[in-house]
């Protein structure tokens, strides 16, 4: 599963400013998608931002967690530090 795919498909939602998708352990499939989610409407759930992935990814790409947060971590080139995000 590749991030910017996801991520890509997160940001095309109205409400999603930026997103940053990373893969979280998982007891039973290994690995989950996780996704972090800048929004500009505090109306925003994690079940509409799983909602509109799913109609535009397959299952197995679909994050199973949405996290809003106020920013991403960035390098100074603008880059999001996905590893930051993971810990």
């Amino acid at each position: 599963v590749f991030p910017n795919e996801i991520e890509e498909v997160a940001a095309m939602h109205d409400n999603v400013v930026e997103a940053a998708a990373v893969g979280v352990p998982h007891e039973v499939s290994g690995e989950v998608v996780k996704l972090f989610v800048v929004r500009n409407d505090d109306s925003l759930t994690p079940e509409a931002v799983i909602a509109h992935c799913r109609s535009h990814l397959t299952g197995y790409k679909v994050p199973k967690q949405v996290v809003f947060k106020e920013d991403l971590p960035k390098t100074n080139v603008g880059k999001i530090l996905r590893r930051e995000l993971r810990d």
